[in-house]
């Protein structure tokens, strides 16, 4: 019997997963990475001891951070994932048919190399796809020489799939980031980043969504159940223009059935709403509007 594999998401709370077995682990220039087999969730990666993503689960994360979104723009060509060394937001973007080019700005190397071996379910083959470019490297220089190219790069979808603000990206959740990012997006983009549990990290959560707010015309938040993050999730939406959460079910039922997505596990249009709606017990323990 191995022992269990805990996490610690905020000084106060234990949680995990018994009898993880330990396949690897890897000391890279900017993280511990370490793939793990459990018998709930299958394979899944930590980085630095936090949990990523799992071999069981990562389709409620990925689609949630992915579909509404996409489904709020009319018509997106291009897409920008900071972080995302997995795949699984390019390959949930892949779904959409009008996806001309994805770029997926990653920080670690053995990030990719890890998940691709160990999780190829979660990347589905994605990095093999013509249309999507790795760039290794700081996603903060790659959207600086963005700016700095001389036709402009224009995204429709920024997707933050990044460790926490307490991490090697936090830079990238600032004012002045949001302000150098919103030079590389096209009018009518939408931004999607995760924000964390209420539970666990309810100061964190309302000082990113302010910095969001004041950055951003529209701001939308979004939570669901991730076993593998032990609690509710929240993630938000941030447009200058585009309301995901104002999209009606027949609506969101027409888009997906005029670009051919299907099977889809975790996200519909059934779900959409209540993805937007958070109870009043949430809502007060981040003591702020949602």
């Amino acid at each position: 019997m191995n022992p269990p594999l805990l996490f610690q998401p905020s000084p106060d709370a234990v949680y995990g997963f018994a009898n993880a077995r330990l396949i690897e682990r890897v000391a890279s220039p900017y993280q511990t990475i370490e793939i793990w087999d459990t018998p709930q969730l299958g394979r899944l990666f930590t980085l630095d001891g936090r949990p990523m993503t799992s071999a069981a689960d990562e389709f409620i994360y990925h689609e949630c951070m992915v579909h509404p979104a996409a489904l709020a723009h009319p018509d997106p060509r291009a897409a920008l994932v900071l972080g995302g060394g997995d795949g699984g937001g390019a390959r949930q973007l892949l779904r959409h048919p009008g996806i001309e080019r994805i770029v997926v700005a990653e920080l670690d190397a053995e990030v990719v190399r890890l998940t691709l071996e160990h999780l190829p379910d979660v990347h589905g083959g994605a990095f093999d796809d013509p249309r999507v470019e790795l760039v290794i490297g700081d996603a903060a220089q790659y959207v600086a020489a963005a700016m700095s190219t001389a036709e402009g790069t224009r995204f429709d979808l920024v997707v933050f799939d990044l460790t926490p603000p307490d991490s090697p990206a936090a830079g990238l959740y600032t004012p002045a980031f949001y302000a150098q990012l919103k030079r590389v997006m096209s009018a009518d983009a939408a931004l999607s980043l995760h924000l964390g549990s209420p539970y666990f990290h309810a100061p964190r959560i309302a000082g990113l969504l302010g910095d969001l707010r004041g950055a951003f015309a529209t701001v939308c938040t979004m939570s669901t159940f991730v076993p593998l993050y032990g609690s509710l999730w929240m993630m938000a939406v941030a447009s200058g223009t585009l309301d995901p959460a104002a999209l009606t079910a027949s609506t969101l039922a027409d888009r997906l059935a005029a670009r051919r997505i299907d099977a889809l596990r975790h996200y519909d249009p059934a779900l959409h709403a209540g993805l937007f709606s958070a109870a009043r017990s949430v809502r007060d323990k981040l003591g702020c509007v949602l």
